[in-house]
């Protein structure tokens, strides 16, 4: 009986190392598999923020504009499809006219009317391009037409012929080639050439009114006659004046000297000239 209450106990003993064991075994089965659904969770939550978000209403706003631009009044589309050819100066099919601005003009007669009829327009029958009031290409086409108008032809004129047609003027301006003056009544530039061989007709009265314009003596009384009429002064005398005086140097304006006129005291040495002399008067006459 001893021995067989001894197994027993051994017996007991087993069952509970064994019962451990499996507690053991599946407390760690239980973790791993937590940590692994919790890392599948992880790498789906960032596979979900790493992916694009697609915005539905993206499609919905742009057919929005489109159709905006559509029933916009006629002015506004052709306008939009004027500045497309300006920008460009390229042709354009209505159907490409209709993917780069979104005017539809074999859909609306009206716009596709005025837009053929737009003196800023010019249309061979399938395409539309830009039409400048003078057909220039670059700074050489422009110098040539300058030269054709020694009066002076208006930049307003000249502004749409070509992208760089401003940057180009500027450039005649700085190499002497041009001269680039303002017009008193409308304020806007006018654009001379500057060519020695340009004949200029001028009017006698205008003649007669630049020679009886007396100028002031003083500089600065011209400078402020110059800015009152509207021009920069290519001088500025009061810095040039004060300048001077921290120098030391006279600013006082310089009087004109009386020319000594000939009379019949005049010691004469050139006798051999009578001609020099017909208008002197005999003294006491």
């Amino acid at each position: 009986m001893g021995s067989l209450q001894e197994k027993l106990s051994e017996f007991k003993k087993q069952q509970e190392k064994c019962q451990s064991t499996l507690t053991s075994i599946a407390a760690k089965a239980g973790s791993s598999k937590a940590n692994a659904s919790k890392s599948a969770h992880s790498s789906i939550a960032n596979a979900k923020s790493a992916a694009p978000q697609v915005k539905f209403s993206n499609d919905t706003e742009r057919l929005q504009h489109i159709n905006s631009i559509r029933k916009a009044p006629v002015g506004a589309q052709i306008k939009r499809v004027i500045n497309l050819l300006f920008e460009t100066r390229q042709l354009y099919t209505p159907e490409q006219i209709n993917e780069a601005c979104y005017v539809d003009i074999n859909a609306n007669k009206s716009v596709f009317d005025s837009l053929r009829n737009n003196p800023k327009v010019r249309y061979d029958g399938k395409r539309f391009t830009y039409k400048s009031k003078h057909d220039l290409k670059d700074k050489g086409q422009l110098l040539v037409l300058i030269r054709k108008f020694p009066e002076g032809i208006a930049v307003i004129d000249l502004k749409d012929s070509y992208p760089a047609v401003m940057d180009d003027l500027q450039a005649l301006k700085a190499s002497g080639q041009i001269w680039l003056l303002s017009n008193f009544d409308s304020q806007e530039d006018i654009a001379y050439p500057n060519d020695p061989r340009a004949v200029i007709k001028v009017d006698d009265d205008l003649k007669q009114l630049f020679r009886g314009i007396e100028l002031p003596r003083d500089m600065l009384d011209i400078e402020r006659d110059l800015q009152k009429n509207g021009m920069k002064p290519a001088t500025n005398t009061a810095k040039r004046r004060a300048m001077a005086q921290i120098h030391g140097i006279d600013t006082k304006p310089k009087t004109k000297k009386k020319k000594n006129e000939i009379s019949k005291r005049t010691k004469l040495t050139n006798a051999h000239l009578p001609e020099l002399f017909q208008h002197l008067k005999p003294s006491g006459s």
